[in-house]
């Protein structure tokens, strides 16, 4: 049975989206008229039971007196339609659209677009208002009276017209949302108003306020004050799907908007953002508080189905489909069991933004096709499925297809019972299976049709020997060949994932043959393969990873394993699964080409460079201002010393990091990796990008992970020690030359206890201890034997101390001749006191390189070591401007020359 159909829904007929109870003597034949019986059974058990006879009750319970039939104010196709059962969970009362976020989004971006036009185009914008203060004249004075008065109080008498229309029809709930939309934002007005007349600039102020034609005071709103809260109220009650009403209304906000162009009384950016601002908060408040749900139910399906031909007598509801579809599963009267989904509008709108990120990051090919509409969607998801059967794959038979409503459609399939992959045991994976479904897969591809969601949800087991393919709406007819090997690599890494990749590529060579399977080679890239897989894939191997950790540190301990071969374990149990698929894919087909096919279009790491140097283009000249270097009262000696420190910091980084590595590094290298990270700084706080890249190097320099994340352990466990008895060193000798005053070491004290309470709290606490001895054990693992290897070469250990030690002492000396450069007068001993304690401080805040607590901490800590704040200032943003943001660009080049030399 086929067949196309529109079937109406009524969107108003309930708030909730539920069903409308049938009144009294509606019911059907054989059920008792004991008052309203809601239309949604919820049945919590489908097996059917064999009664047990029970004791005759000594005398039948009277029916309860019928209720009265409830008030009927608009037509609802449930109220004639009989009774079906449907075993399907409450549709909740609201629901969150993501349209409503994106319009949000979009509305705050427009708002921000006028300010920026404000503040940027003021010729353009005064050159408007004048050609309107100079035309204005021309029109009447009496017709604009008019015009202004009826827009005035039409503006007000269409709102409220159209809530006693809903009142009436009780839709109160939409009326509230929108009075609610309407007080937010009158007070965004208020805000934007009181912020434009005392803190904006005065373009801005000129761009949005004017002095009326009759007065000679008073600014004009930048916001107007009544018109905002009105289209926020208009938009939220949903007018659009009414365009009678939304005609009316937006002609006198319209009205009301040139009057009061023509009157002097504002502006046209003021208008463009009461409008965005209007239409911003109804938005944000809508996806907030949720719409009321108009997604159709499963009675309005049942009704559907009934339209098309279709006797349903029962359904309950399956899990979801990829995307969001839902599912029901229809028992018929006189007819076969029936797969039905339901497409909508909000499903659509769901999972927009990573879908835009995917097409933004991805090579089309790479990107499934999204339907633009309804309707679309509608016809893609049959196209795909009458060219699955034509193929021969074994799939569902799509059987018949109808809209339901303006907001859904549903697809009818005929019912095929099994199980899917991801619900099966791995034992019960069988070769037969597999078989059955590559057999599938290539009937399609013979078609040049790809299925592009081939995970374990869209593969459906029958038996033991047969399965077919399920969730076929994200295919692509007329496929290219990379899409087709796509398919082929992702089912590969859904099956490797279950059963291992040696039965996952035998399988596939014993149905596709070598050539087949060694195509998609290229194409086993997480990037290409599903979000689910993508997660699975990384869980894998987290899971491997921590598994072999764990063992290897109860071989070692036993005894059973060196530390050296740990680590091998270690590394060998890190090889994800992909390249362990490819191995077993260059076994069958030694020929196989091994270069990764290009799907990327961006890649992540190139974008974050753009917006590093975007970012650090815009704190630069925000942060960094002539006036506070004062650079007329600089003295350029000092500051030629502080710019030599500051580059001797690398030398000595790099220092510290070879100290601790027994294979021998290139300096130079290593040297320009230390000054690439000052680019990296940027992204990520100074400690975690600095590890990060750090290990990166070494193993691109062949130093093994597991040995690479010791020795970069070694380095920063080395240096904390350091650290701390730098400053309680110096805050000794700057006590002893203050005579008695001891407000640094004081200082210093506070530190040390303050960090022993922490200490205690973390001992104290079971679950945070876990948590914090789990990290440093898997942060420090190996770094003792690390250290017993280097014991061996004193050399090695003089090198990373004294790197160290001359890292702390470069970046005090740079801070000093900074301080000395604007005239300061202060002890090395303090300014290193004060550097170990407020860089400390200020870096334990993590934003990227540590700006703003770190100029913070250090300008107070000036202050308080008795540095006026005119000389404390400028000297930290000098020494900031050496050691952060002049070696930005310098770090940008030696990361792209490494990354072209695979050296990181």
């Amino acid at each position: 049975m086929t067949g196309t159909a529109d079937v109406g829904v009524d969107r108003d007929s309930d708030e909730s989206g539920s069903a409308v109870p049938p009144a009294p003597g509606d019911e059907p034949e054989g059920r008792p008229a004991s008052g309203p019986t809601p239309e949604v059974s919820l049945i919590k058990d489908l097996t059917i039971k064999t009664p047990t006879p029970e004791k005759a009750p000594e005398s039948p319970p009277q029916p309860p007196a019928p209720a009265p039939p409830a008030p009927r104010t608009e037509y609802d196709p449930l109220d004639d339609a009989p009774h079906l059962d449907v075993d399907e969970p409450l549709l909740a009362a609201r629901a969150h659209r993501p349209s409503d976020l994106i319009r949000f989004l979009a509305g705050v971006l427009g708002i921000v677009a006028v300010f920026v036009l404000a503040g940027i185009a003021t010729s353009t914008t005064s050159g408007i208002e004048q050609d309107i203060a100079t035309n204005a004249p021309h029109f009447s004075a009496v017709l604009s009276t008019i015009t202004g008065l009826v827009s005035s109080v039409a503006v007000l008498a269409v709102p409220l017209a159209f809530a006693v229309e809903r009142l009436i029809k009780r839709d109160g709930l939409r009326v509230a949302d929108g009075v609610l939309a309407s007080v937010l934002a009158y007070g965004v007005s208020l805000g934007i108003d009181w912020w434009v007349a005392e803190g904006a600039s005065e373009h801005l102020r000129e761009a949005l306020t004017r002095l009326p034609l009759d007065s000679n005071s008073t600014l004009t709103d930048p916001v107007h004050g009544y018109l905002a809260p009105v289209i926020a109220y208009m938009t939220a009650v949903g007018m659009s799907s009414r365009p009678r009403w939304r005609v009316a209304l937006w002609v006198v906000v319209v009205f009301s908007g040139v009057t009061e162009l023509l009157g002097g009384y504002t502006t046209p950016l003021s208008l463009m953002l009461t409008v965005l601002i209007g239409w911003s908060v109804a938005y944000g408040t809508l996806y907030a508080i949720g719409s009321p749900n108009i997604r159709p139910t499963g009675q309005h399906l049942m009704i559907g189905l009934r339209k098309v031909g279709f006797t349903p007598d029962g359904a309950h509801r399956a899990p979801d489909a990829p995307g969001g579809t839902r599912r029901y599963h229809v028992t018929q009267q006189d007819g076969p069991p029936l797969d039905v989904h339901i497409i909508d509008r909000e499903q659509q709108a769901s999972g927009f933004f990573y879908r835009a990120w995917r097409r933004l990051r991805l090579r089309s090919v790479a990107v499934r096709r999204s339907p633009q509409s309804l309707r679309q969607a509608l016809e893609q998801e049959a196209l795909i499925a009458y060219a699955a059967a034509a193929s021969g794959a074994r799939a569902p038979q799509l059987v018949a297809t109808s809209e339901l409503g303006p907001d859904a459609a549903i697809l009818v399939y005929e019912n095929v019972e099994g199980r899917t992959l991801d619900e099966l045991a791995d034992e019960e994976v069988t070769d037969l299976v597999m078989a059955s479904l590559w057999s599938s897969v290539a009937a399609l591809h013979e078609r040049r049709i790809a299925h592009r969601r081939l995970t374990g949800e869209s593969l459906l087991v029958v038996d033991d020997k047969a399965a077919c393919l399920v969730n076929l709406s994200g295919g692509d007819i007329a496929a290219t060949d990379l899409t087709l090997r796509i398919d082929v690599a992702q089912l590969l890494t859904t099956f490797a994932l279950r059963i291992g990749p040696e039965r996952a590529v035998a399988t596939a060579n014993a149905v596709l043959g070598a050539d087949r399977v060694a195509q998609a080679l290229p194409l086993l890239q997480p990037v290409g393969m599903s979000r689910s897989t993508r997660i699975d894939l990384a869980k894998l191997t987290k899971e491997r990873k921590a598994a072999a950790r764990a063992r290897a540190l109860e071989q070692v301990a036993a005894g059973e394993r060196t530390q050296q071969q740990a680590e091998e374990d270690i590394a060998a149990a890190g090889e994800d699964l992909l390249s362990r698929i490819r191995g077993q894919i260059l076994q069958i087909a030694p020929e196989a080409p091994m270069e990764p096919a290009k799907l990327e279009r961006l890649k992540p790491k190139s974008l974050i460079m753009v917006i590093a140097l975007t970012f650090a283009a815009y704190l630069a000249l925000t942060t960094i201002k002539p006036a506070q270097l004062k650079l007329s009262q600089m003295n350029w000696a000092w500051a030629a010393a502080a710019l030599l420190a500051a580059a001797f910091s690398y030398v000595a980084a790099a220092m510290s990091l070879t100290g601790f590595v027994p294979e021998r590094l290139p300096f130079r290298r290593t040297v320009a990796a230390q000054l690439a990270g000052s680019f990296v700084k940027l992204v990520a706080p100074a400690a975690i990008g600095g590890i990060a890249l750090n290990t990166r190097y070494l193993q691109k320099a062949g130093v093994r992970p597991g040995q690479a994340v010791a020795s970069v352990g070694a380095s920063q466990l080395a240096g904390l020690a350091g650290h701390l008895l730098l400053l309680f060193s110096f805050g000794l000798i700057t006590g002893s030359q203050t005579n008695g005053d001891l407000s640094a070491s004081r200082a210093v004290i506070i530190g040390v206890l303050t960090a022993a309470v922490l200490a205690l709290v973390v001992a104290a606490v079971a679950p945070l201890r876990r948590f914090v001895l789990g990290r440093l054990r898997s942060l420090f693992f190996g770094v003792v034997p690390r250290m017993l290897d280097l014991m061996q070469t004193p050399s090695k250990l003089v090198t990373g101390f004294g790197g160290i030690l001359l890292l702390t002492l470069s970046f005090t000396a740079c801070l000093d001749f900074s301080v000395q450069a604007f005239g300061g007068d202060v002890s090395f001993s303090a300014v290193a006191v004060v550097f170990l304690t407020a860089n400390a401080a200020g870096s334990a805040i993590p934003t990227p390189g540590g700006i703003g607590p770190v100029e913070v901490a250090l300008i107070g800590a000036l202050t308080v070591a008795d540095v006026s704040p005119a000389v404390a200032t400028p000297a930290v943003f000098l020494y900031r401007a050496l050691t952060f943001w002049l070696p930005v660009l310098p770090g940008w080049i030696a990361y792209n020359v490494l990354q072209r030399k695979q050296a990181l």
